[in-house]
């Protein structure tokens, strides 16, 4: 076979124009290369530029924050409960109770329930107002010998079945000496049961606004007609859980003619003015909290710290570990982040108790029970344990999740530091892209300053705890669920522009949320 002879000037040209077509490739990925970093250097600066504007930002807050950290007025007064005008089993139910002084709001409400008046009164949780509604209520009972067979005359509306339960509580220590007779009609309670005691007479009757309707249309025997006096507790929480609708059937459905009403709420907001204006008669208003520089409880000492979403879960745990002879509370935004991390914490030697919205009435109730008479514990819950209940001795309020507005924050940390002279401790995490919410804190007169802690003294469980979850069927499926209970309340966050949720680092949050 006859060889082929090459053409030199064919290879020069061809090795010519692949150096040419190289040195293209090589300038076109130089340049591309150079973009890229050019690109990347300019989103670094953007970047370190707004953790810088963060960092300039939360320092001022920090400075602002120290200048408001100023004690406000105590609740107490020098007034005596054996100053007023009542009667003697009252007067010993109550130092039965231990009570001797009076709280601004039991001072200045009591005085006119007893005359009959009708009182719109603005209290903080933890002011007494408990007290300064049932005290009036027995005694109107006791002064006009209500007896079972005139039936209800007394009636009590609490936004949750905890705080109802409570005030039940208090309502039976202060009919002790009394022959008036009590019930309590919650929803998840037999309801057969409840319309048994109505049937038979239940002079003062603490209730649930969805329970409360209930009974007033469908049990027999429940006898209103004699009704003397409305008491409405909490009604801004009322409210808030979408119970305005019942409050006005209920307020409609009971006599209006000769019925002397209360309403007690922390916040005055356009709702509750409605429902002042439905439900009230020329009204005395008592506003204890007016002119106060701080609106949480005395004697409370606030904190937040800055953690990262992947260190969040870490921190609590190391917090935890270091402080099991304390009485704790740690509050989560979803039922599921409770559940979850009760779980884990469970799974990780950390006992804890756990209340949340799902769970039945019987098991919230023995567990409230159960951490009240608790001298230490956890206590892991969602918004549905923070509002109005009275936890003895709580040391640390700790929020895990952020709350939904200052409001809430007041709500949640009023579990602690409750009464004169008492003392309590609140963290609260925040991750870096969340820091202007301590703005809103400050413009609510809440004082909080930042607690830093040591990275390197944070137990480093994370690989132990990725194992445990992987390799749990149940606390995986678990884990899913917190997951998509945080996002979906992160996403119906009231203030978007602080709790964004396109801002957060998901892989991050993953990372036990």
């Amino acid at each position: 076979m006859a060889e082929v002879e090459e053409n030199p000037n064919a290879v020069v040209a061809e090795e010519e124009s692949i150096k040419k077509k190289r040195k293209r490739n090589r300038d076109k990925k130089n340049k591309m290369v150079t973009e890229k970093e050019t690109k990347k250097a300019e989103v670094s600066e953007d970047r370190e530029e707004e953790e810088n504007d963060v960092e300039e930002q939360h320092n001022e807050l920090k400075e602002e924050i120290k200048k408001e950290m100023k004690s406000g007025s105590g609740i107490m007064t020098t007034e005596l409960f054996s100053s007023l005008e009542i009667s003697e089993p009252t007067m010993k139910s109550i130092n039965d109770m231990g009570f001797q002084h009076m709280t601004q709001i039991q001072a200045r409400a009591i005085a006119p329930l007893l005359e009959g008046k009708d009182v719109l009164g603005a209290a903080r949780t933890g002011s007494g107002k408990t007290l300064a509604f049932l005290i009036p209520a027995v005694e109107l009972l006791y002064n006009v010998r209500f007896t079972p067979r005139n039936g209800t005359g007394v009636i009590v509306i609490c936004p949750t079945r905890e705080l109802a339960i409570q005030t039940h509580a208090v309502a039976k220590d202060l009919l002790k000496y009394h022959s008036q007779t009590l019930a309590l009609v919650i929803g998840g309670s037999a309801r057969r049961a409840e319309a048994d005691r109505i049937a038979k007479g239940a002079n003062l009757l603490v209730a649930t606004p969805g329970r409360l309707l209930d009974h007033l249309r469908n049990t027999k025997g429940f006898i209103y007609k004699n009704l003397k006096c409305l008491m409405i507790d909490e009604a801004d929480r009322i409210l808030e859980a979408n119970f305005e609708e019942d409050m006005q059937q209920i307020i409609k459905l009971l006599p209006k003619q000769g019925r002397q009403t209360a309403l007690f709420s922390a916040t005055q907001t356009k709702k509750v003015e409605d429902l002042a204006r439905l439900s009230l008669d020329k009204p005395v208003y008592i506003d204890v909290d007016d002119g106060r520089r701080r609106v949480t409880n005395e004697g409370l000492q606030q904190g937040y710290c800055v953690v990262p979403s992947a260190k969040r879960f870490l921190l609590l745990y190391s917090f935890l570990k270091r402080n099991l002879s304390k009485k704790i509370m740690v509050f989560f935004s979803s039922c599921n982040s409770v559940k979850f991390h009760s779980e884990l914490l469970r799974y990780i030697k950390i006992e804890c108790c756990d209340i949340h919205g799902k769970q039945k009435q019987q098991k919230r109730t023995s567990t409230f029970f159960e951490f009240c008479e608790a001298k230490t514990g956890i206590l892991l819950c969602t918004d549905v344990a923070a509002r109005g209940l009275d936890i003895p001795a709580v040391d640390w309020i700790v929020q895990f999740d952020p709350p939904d507005e200052p409001k809430e924050y007041i709500h949640r940390v009023g579990r602690t530091a409750r009464g004169e002279g008492a003392k309590g401790n609140a963290l609260l995490f925040l991750i870096p892209e969340e820091l202007q919410f301590l703005k809103y804190l400050k413009a609510a007169k809440v004082p909080v300053k930042e607690y830093e802690f040591d990275h390197k003294k944070v137990a480093n469980v994370q690989s132990l705890l990725e194992k445990l979850v992987a390799n749990n069927y149940y606390l995986n499926q678990s884990a899913k669920e917190a997951y998509r209970s945080y996002i979906l309340a992160y996403n119906s966050h009231s203030m978007k522009e602080i709790f964004n949720v396109h801002r957060l680092d998901l892989q991050d949050v993953i990372e036990f949320l």
